[in-house]
C-alpha cells in the first residue's frame, strides 16, 4: 500500500572550507545520505541540501598564509569536498556556500527581526589583542599556563590537565600563536544574542521529542545551570558579512552558518520552482531534519531554534546527532596512519564499502562509531561479496548460458519469498529510524536463508540431472529475485552496487514498492563482477599514504622539553605515588577529552579520577589495566565530578601513553 507523499528538507552540518573532508567526517554525510535516499527510494520529496562553512578568522589566515583572496580559497576547498562527496556517493540535491548573496539576505533578515524583537543587546567586553597581527585573539590563538593548575601550553577556553575553563585573559603568561608576542588586553563593543529570554521556549523545545534523550537530557543541565547571552559578532579584520547596524562588526561564523541551511535551500527553490516559504514559514507542514555531530548540540539545538522562533520561522523537526569516529579503537592519528583523507581511501579502496561498514554500526543513539580495520575487511567479503553477491553470481549463468537470459515464471520456494517480502515494512521502519544496523542486520538474515537454500538445492547438481531444466530455471530466477530484493533494501546504502545490479538484471532501478512482487518472464544481462573483495594489503597501504612524509614527522616533533627546577629528597616525599587498577573505564558525557575511571587503590573503597586520555585509549582496552596514580593529589570539584586524583602518563599530542605496571604489582602497592 503507497505511503503519504511526504515534503521534506534534509540538511547536513557544514563542512568548514578551510581543510579536506576526512573518515570522521564522512559519518555523517555518508549517514544523512541513507536516510535521504531511502525517503526518495518511498516515493516522497526529499531534498538534501549542504554548502561550505565559508568564514571566519581561520580561512582569513589560511587565504593569507598561501597568498590568496578568501573567495579564491573557498571556491578551491569547495570543489574538493563536492569531488570527494560524490565519489563516497553523497548526493546534495545542492550543495551552496555560506559566503553568498542568500546567505547575507537571509542573515540580515533574521538579525534585524532578532533585533527589532529585543532580542540584541549591546556589550562592552575585554579580549586579547594582537597588536603585530592587528586583530582580536580568538580562544584558539592564544596559549598560556592553566590559572588554575598552572599547567604549562595551554589554549585560551579551557586546560587539558584540570579540565578547567576560564577566559583567554586570565591565563598566565598569555601569548599569540599567530605572531609569538605577548597580546595586550582591550575594549570592544560587542552584539549579544539575549539568549536567557528564551530559557522557558527552549526548556519546552528540547523536551518536545524532536531530540534523543541524551541530548536532550545533557540540554537540560545547561538550562538548569542558567543560560549566557551569545557573543554573535567579531572585530574587523574578519571574513564574513559586515552587520548592518554595526560598522567595523562582523557576523561572528556560528551565526551565519546554520542560516547557511536556509541560504542553500533557497538558491535550490530559486532554481527550481520549489516554494520556500512553504517549508520556512512557522506554520509549515513540512519536515526539517538536521543531521549533526554531538561537538556542536549546543548552536544546533539552543542558538538555532531561539533564532528561527524570534524571526518568526519554523524550527526543525527534529536534529539528529551521532557520535565521533575512532580508528582500531582510538582516535585518528596521523603518525599511524589512521586520519584518513577521503582522498586517500578513495585511491585504494572502493568508497561503497565504507559506506556499507558505517552503515552496520550505525544507529539512532549518540554513540562513537569505531573503524576496526581488519573487522572492516572482514564484513565487506563477508556480506556484501560472499552473501549479496554470491547469490547472483551462482545463479546468473545457468541462465545466461541454458536459458538465454530468460527469468520463467515459477517461484521454486513461494514460502522463503514470501519472507523476503514481509520483510519490506519492518526494513523500512529501521531505516526510518536511523537504526541501520539493525536493519543490515535484517537484510543479512535474509541473505543467508537465501544462501543457505541455495546450498541445500544445489543448482549446480540439477544442471547436470536430465529432465530437469524447467527445475533449474524456476531454481535461478528465484534465487536472482532474492538477490533483486536484497538490492532493493541495500540500495540506500550501497547505491552503486545497485545501479550495476539494476543494470545486470536490466531494470529501472530499485524503488521500495518494487519489493511487494517478484520478477517473472523477464530478460537478464550477461553477470560480470560487482563487487571486488577487500584485501588486507589494500588497507595497509592506505594507512601507509595517510602518515606525513618522515621529515615531516620530525619538523613537528617537539624538542624534548627543558627539565623542571631541582627538588630536593624532602620534596619528592611528599608524593604518594600507588599502583592502582582500572577496574572501569567509561566516557564523559559533554567532555571531549576525559575518560572518568574508577580505580581500586588498594584501599577497599573505589576511587574516581577523571583523566585526559579519551583521545588516545579505548574504553573497553583500559578496563583492568594497571596505572600509576598520584594518590594525595588534593580531589578537585570538576563538572563532572569529584576527580579524586591523577593518573601518571607519559607524551604529548599524537601519542600520550599510560605507565605500565608489571602484572604481579597488587593495586596500594607505593611507588618509590
Amino acid at each position: 500500500m503507497p505511503t503519504p507523499r511526504r515534503d521534506i528538507l534534509v540538511t547536513s552540518a557544514l563542512p568548514y572550507a578551510n581543510g579536506q573532508i576526512h573518515l570522521g567526517h564522512l559519518l555523517e554525510y555518508i549517514q544523512t545520505d541513507i536516510w535521504v535516499r531511502f525517503q526518495k527510494s518511498r516515493g516522497h520529496q526529499c531534498t538534501y541540501v549542504c554548502a561550505s562553512d565559508a568564514h571566519g578568522t581561520a580561512i582569513m589566515l589560511k587565504a593569507q598564509s598561501e597568498g590568496v583572496t578568501p573567495e579564491a580559497l573557498i571556491e578551491q576547498v569547495k570543489a574538493e569536498h563536492e569531488r570527494d562527496f560524490a565519489a563516497f556517493g553523497v548526493d546534495f540535491d545542492h550543495f551552496h556556500s555560506t559566503h553568498s548573496e542568500e546567505n547575507r539576505v537571509l542573515s540580515e533578515m533574521i538579525y534585524e527581526r532578532c533585533r527589532d524583537g529585543g532580542a540584541i543587546k549591546r556589550t562592552v567586553i575585554q579580549q586579547l589583542f594582537d597588536t603585530e597581527k592587528g586583530l582580536f585573539l580568538a580562544d584558539r590563538y592564544v596559549k598560556g599556563e592553566c590559572p588554575k593548575c598552572k599547567a604549562a601550553d595551554q589554549y585560551g577556553d579551557n586546560c587539558e590537565v584540570c579540565s578547567a575553563t576560564y577566559e583567554a585573559y586570565d591565563l598566565i603568561n598569555p601569548v599569540s600563536t599567530l605572531s609569538g608576542s605577548v597580546p595586550e588586553l582591550r575594549d570592544s563593543e560587542h552584539l549579544f544574542f539575549d539568549l536567557p529570554q528564551f530559557q522557558d521556549f527552549l526548556k519546552d523545545w528540547t523536551t518536545s521529542g524532536r531530540l534523543q534523550p541524551q541530548i536532550s537530557n545533557k540540554l537540560a543541565e545547561w538550562l538548569d545551570s542558567g543560560l549566557m547571552p551569545w557573543d554573535i559578532s567579531r572585530d574587523a579584520p574578519y571574513f564574513g558579512f559586515e552587520i548592518p547596524d554595526a560598522p567595523g562588526k562582523y557576523f561572528y561564523v556560528w551565526l551565519d552558518a546554520p542560516i547557511g541551511y536556509l541560504a542553500s535551500f533557497k538558491a535550490y527553490c530559486d532554481s527550481t520552482g520549489m516554494d520556500f516559504d512553504a517549508y520556512w514559514k512557522a506554520d509549515s507542514d513540512a519536515e526539517v531534519y538536521h543531521f549533526i555531530g554531538k561537538d556542536i548540540v549546543n548552536f544546533h539545538c539552543l542558538f538555532w531554534p531561539a533564532m528561527l522562533d524570534k524571526a518568526g520561522l519554523r524550527t526543525p523537526t527534529a536534529v539528529n546527532v551521532h557520535g565521533f569516529v575512532t580508528v582500531n579503537g582510538a582516535k585518528m592519528s596521523k603518525s599511524r596512519g589512521t586520519f584518513i583523507q577521503a582522498s586517500t581511501f578513495l585511491q585504494h579502496l572502493n568508497p561503497e564499502c565504507l559506506r556499507y561498514y558505517y552503515a552496520s554500526k550505525l544507529n539512532s543513539r549518540v554513540e562513537d562509531t569505531d573503524l576496526n580495520l581488519e573487522d572492516f575487511v572482514q564484513k565487506v567479503n563477508s556480506d556484501l561479496v560472499g552473501k549479496v553477491v554470491n547469490i547472483a553470481s551462482r545463479s546468473a549463468g545457468f541462465i545466461a548460458k541454458r536459458f538465454d537470459g530468460q527469468l520463467g515464471s515459477v517461484d521454486a520456494n513461494p514460502e522463503l519469498s514470501a519472507r523476503f517480502i514481509a520483510a519490506q515494512s519492518r526494513i523500512a521502519e529501521l531505516y526510518e529510524q536511523r537504526e541501520f544496523s539493525a536493519a543490515v542486520r535484517e537484510i543479512m538474515a535474509l541473505a543467508d536463508a537465501a544462501n543457505a537454500w541455495i546450498a541445500e538445492v544445489q543448482p549446480w547438481v540439477i544442471a547436470k540431472q536430465d529432465g530437469q531444466d524447467a527445475r533449474l530455471q524456476a531454481t535461478c530466477a528465484t534465487a536472482l529475485n532474492y538477490f533483486r530484493w536484497l538490492m532493493i533494501y541495500l540500495q540506500p546504502i550501497a547505491p552503486g552496487l545497485a545501479a550495476r545490479s539494476a543494470e545486470f538484471l536490466k531494470v529501472d532501478g530499485f524503488r521500495w514498492s518494487d519489493a511487494e512482487h517478484a520478477l517473472h518472464d523477464h530478460q537478464i544481462s550477461k553477470f560480470k563482477p560487482l563487487l571486488q573483495r577487500v584485501e588486507m594489503d589494500q588497507v595497509n597501504a592506505m594507512l601507509e599514504a595517510g602518515k606525513p612524509p618522515v621529515e615531516a614527522v620530525a619538523a613537528e616533533k617537539p624538542a624534548t622539553a627543558p627539565l623542571s627546577a631541582e627538588c630536593t629528597i624532602d620534596d619528592f616525599a611528599k608524593i604518594d605515588m600507588r599502583v592502582a587498577r582500572i577496574d572501569l573505564a567509561e566516557q564523559v558525557d559533554g567532555a571531549k577529552k576525559l575518560l572518568k575511571l574508577t580505580l581500586d587503590d588498594g584501599s577497599g573503597t573505589p576511587r574516581t579520577v577523571f583523566s585526559g586520555i579519551r583521545a588516545h585509549y579505548a574504553p573497553a582496552d583500559l578496563n583492568g589495566r594497571l596505572c600509576v596514580l598520584l594518590a594525595n593529589l588534593k580531589p578537585r570539584q570538576m563538572k563532572f565530578g569529584l576527580s579524586e586524583g591523577m593518573v601518571l602518563a607519559a607524551g604529548e599530542g599524537d601519542q600520550v601513553f599510560l605507565l605500565d605496571v608489571d602484572s604481579q604489582v597488587k593495586p596500594g602497592t607505593r611507588v618509590s
